[in-house]
């Protein structure tokens, strides 16, 4: 089973994108938080990879964080819910929102997710809510110290995937964590992108 997939991006389109590795292109399905993050044609990359294999086909699904794959493979895990539907809740909404709706139930929040009816949100709510990651445990300052960690190594990752300096890619990580400590990962690579761009 392919569980990671390192290489260069040789195509890209939204949910699609096609990984050289060594001279072999693999097509992997990704969610759209994860294709934003991603570099143009010719950019390396380094992608979480879940291999869906079935009687008549073997597919590959590509994330940039390992939250994104952890709700992926449970999503799956329910009945009536596939790959491709799984792909579509995790590009309509944000991870750590997600989360929040599925532990809380919200079956209103979740479906405004598009493909997501009234019966699927109340079986994702019912069947995970209790399955979710937990929430960063706090230190005596108040300051998240569990999950931090993961979230900045995976914003340093995409970040040096875009081709920016590690050293300036540091920096901009630590200020985003600190200015919005409870923001997920989409939330701030976003921001990040933003700040960089005006810079």
């Amino acid at each position: 089973m392919i569980a990671r997939l390192s290489g260069t991006v040789i195509e890209k389109h939204p949910n699609r994108i096609i990984v050289d590795v060594n001279g072999v292109g693999y097509e992997v399905l990704v969610p759209l938080s994860t294709f934003y993050g991603l570099g143009d044609a010719g950019a390396s990359v380094a992608l979480r990879v879940h291999t869906h294999v079935r009687e008549d086909v073997i597919a590959l699904y590509g994330f940039g964080s390992t939250l994104e794959q952890e709700l992926f493979e449970r999503l799956i895990s329910i009945s009536g819910i596939g790959p491709k539907l799984a792909l579509a809740v995790l590009s309509g909404i944000d991870t750590g929102e997600l989360v929040r709706a599925i532990r809380s139930q919200d079956v209103v929040r979740l479906t405004r997710i598009p493909g997501v009816g009234k019966k699927t949100a109340e079986r994702i709510g019912l069947e995970l809510k209790d399955r979710m990651p937990q929430p960063a445990a706090t230190s005596a300052t108040g300051e998240a110290v569990s999950g931090v960690d993961d979230i900045k190594a995976d914003l340093l990752s995409a970040l040096t995937n875009l081709g920016y300096n590690q050293a300036v890619a540091e920096k901009a990580v630590d200020f985003a964590i600190k200015k919005t400590p409870e923001a997920g990962f989409e939330e701030l690579l976003r921001d990040i992108l933003r700040g960089m761009t005006r810079a």
